[in-house]
């Protein structure tokens, strides 16, 4: 399958701001049965881009516009491969002690250590508790439930967070987003000692699927090694087992490694984002355009120098 991405995001300053500075990782990764055929990224005003591959093996672009200016915006467009493979089966995924003897070669730290967004608290201790959680059948099998029972327990709502709430807040309303949805699931599998990524991309809708995450924005699910499988994607906003409808664009510990942009302004200033998203087939015809889902107003902040603001947008 082949599928063209449009994906567009609008930064607007009001009073304007004397000089943006960002990168954006919007750029389909290429592994395994994923290929990026082609890729731009168009930026408005007109900045030189640079581009490099982070430690995690992501694409970063990254700019820098100089001048005043009230607005920025990026027009990213993709067409990507996905080849379609048997899904993975529980037989095939090991058992528990060989996942314990691949980790203890100590591989895979950087996957099974807390993160920024994937920390341990009391309310996650108790909502495993709920769960009651243990070590049964095999990984893969326990990987099936746990995606099944997040999916029951908490509520999709957009917007319900921000792009920096800690797990906490779902875990108190039981409502969230996928962002949210995949640090609590990443926190609870290093818990139990399996390597876990966040991965930050894109989910392909169609007429005849019941996804709770909407058409029109970036998603986001998780992404597990098994012994025998390697790693394995969940999707716990939509309760699946990843396919090829999930176009993988960056993954990193959790979100704070793959924010689709980030960055920094000059200037005091109440700023608004609104990011819109088209997945399609290449070979329908260009579908028609939908309006930002995601829309976000800051006020005006105090600023001596560039500090990190309103750059960053949630992955919904």
């Amino acid at each position: 399958m082949i599928y063209s991405v449009r994906h567009i995001t609008s930064f607007s300053y009001e009073p304007g701001v004397r000089e943006s500075v960002m990168e954006v990782r919007m750029e389909p990764r290429s592994e395994g049965r994923q290929r990026c055929l082609t890729f731009s990224l168009d930026v408005a005003p007109n900045a030189n881009i640079m581009v490099y591959r982070d430690f995690l093996g992501n694409s970063v672009h990254h700019f820098d516009i100089p001048g005043r200016h009230s607005r920025v915006n990026l027009t990213a467009q993709a067409l990507v491969e996905i080849q379609e493979a048997p899904a993975p089966h529980p037989l095939d995924a090991g058992s528990w002690q060989d996942l314990d003897t691949l980790t203890a070669t100590g591989n895979y730290w950087e996957t099974l250590a807390p993160s920024h967004y994937a920390q341990p608290t009391e309310p996650l201790e108790r909502f495993a508790s709920e769960l009651r959680l243990q070590r049964s059948g095999n990984p893969f099998e326990f990987l099936l439930q746990l995606n099944e029972a997040l999916y029951q327990a908490f509520e999709y709502v957009p917007n319900s967070t921000a792009v920096d709430s800690p797990i906490g807040d779902t875990l108190r309303t039981r409502q969230g987003v996928c962002q949210d949805f995949a640090h609590i699931m990443i926190t609870l599998l290093r818990r139990f000692h399996i390597p876990s990524r966040y991965v930050s991309g894109y989910l392909a809708h169609g007429a005849d699927r019941k996804d709770r995450s909407p058409e029109g924005a970036t998603h986001a699910w998780v992404e597990a090694f098994l012994p025998g499988l390697a790693w394995v994607a969940f999707d716990p906003t939509n309760n699946l087992v990843g396919g090829e409808r999930h176009i993988r664009v960056a993954t990193g510990r959790d979100y704070a490694d793959v924010p689709p942009t980030r960055g920094v302004y000059k200037g005091e200033a109440e700023s608004g984002l609104s990011v819109s998203v088209t997945v399609s087939s290449a070979n329908a015809p260009r579908p028609e355009e939908l309006p930002p889902l995601t829309v976000v107003r800051s006020r005006p902040t105090r600023l001596k120098d560039l500090q990190e603001l309103q750059h960053e947008q949630q992955q919904q």
